[in-house]
């Protein structure tokens, strides 16, 4: 069996960014002191899993203790809401923020162009990490996953609104097709949609060059965590590439189907580390084409 690598593959910008944050804190910190993440850091088990054997600890916004005067708590990649951020700052907690600098732009511009009253359309997973705690800088954002969501939550505003000014944020990591079809949709009610270029540019470049991998290999592995919103997009768009694909968290997840395949793509999603990779890769080799 031949395995292919995608020319880009593994931790993008931010996730290192994160991760190197958080094992700077871990590493630094001293006395009983605990490290908290608030949420998950990045979103692949293997690497919260090593985190967590530093000592990270894991909360959500319902368990946050009353006093974390001795604690750090490391903002997750995906960023929160500046609510959030005030309760941990009046609860005495020690912040690393280690929100992506990408995903902290579009919370500035969400908050922007919200204080210069435009309705702003938010385009991505209503349940991402990312897309709630942009919700928090501009609140009524109108969210819409796809341009069907996107076109009747337009049309209901032209009923209640017809002069809005309008604007559109995307997710960092949505498909530049997806995002494109839902500004068409937005745009068809309201002409003058301010448009921001939100996309992250190496999630283009990921999605491309797994585009140009589907080309050479019969079939598709995904490494990758499975609440990753990037991860599994790139699957979908194997999928829509006509090819077999698959999304693996670990080699035990390998499909045996795999084996029937002589050229093998694998890609990873923006979070997951190169040791899974190579991990991955290795057990994919190991167990070859059947004959």
């Amino acid at each position: 069996m031949k395995v292919i690598r995608a020319r880009i593959l593994g931790y993008c910008m931010g996730v290192r960014r994160a991760m190197d944050m958080a094992e700077k804190t871990l590493k630094q910190r001293s006395g009983p002191g605990r490290v908290f993440a608030m949420g998950p850091l990045i979103h692949n088990p293997q690497a919260m899993d090593a985190l967590k054997g530093q000592g990270l600890e894991v909360l959500d916004g319902d368990e946050l203790p009353l006093d974390l005067s001795a604690s750090t708590v490391i903002i997750r990649a995906h960023g929160i809401t500046p609510q959030l951020e005030l309760t941990l700052v009046n609860r005495k907690a020690h912040l690393v923020d280690a929100t992506c600098p990408k995903v902290k732009a579009s919370q500035l511009k969400a908050r922007a162009l919200h204080e210069e009253g435009y309705r702003i359309f938010l385009a991505g997973d209503r349940d991402h990490g990312e897309i709630i705690g942009i919700q928090g800088y501009a609140p009524h954002c109108i969210l819409a996953a796809n341009s069907t969501e996107a076109a009747e939550a337009a049309k209901k505003l032209l009923r209640e609104d017809p002069e809005a000014r309008t604007a559109l944020i995307g997710q960092t990591t949505i498909s530049p097709a997806e995002y494109r079809a839902i500004e068409e949709r937005i745009r068809s009610f309201f002409p003058a949609l301010e448009l921001l270029d939100t996309i992250c540019g190496a999630t283009e470049a990921r999605q491309d060059s797994l585009r140009s991998l589907c080309a050479e290999a019969d079939a598709i592995v995904v490494a990758g965590g499975r609440s990753s919103a990037n991860t599994r997009r790139l699957l979908a768009i194997a999928r829509q590439e006509g090819k077999p694909a698959w999304l693996v968290e670990s080699p035990a997840e390998i499909p045996p189907e795999t084996r029937t395949f002589k050229t093998l793509g694998l890609c990873a999603g923006a979070s997951t580390p190169e040791s899974l990779i190579g991990a991955i890769e290795k057990a994919l080799l190991k167990e070859g084409p059947e004959p």
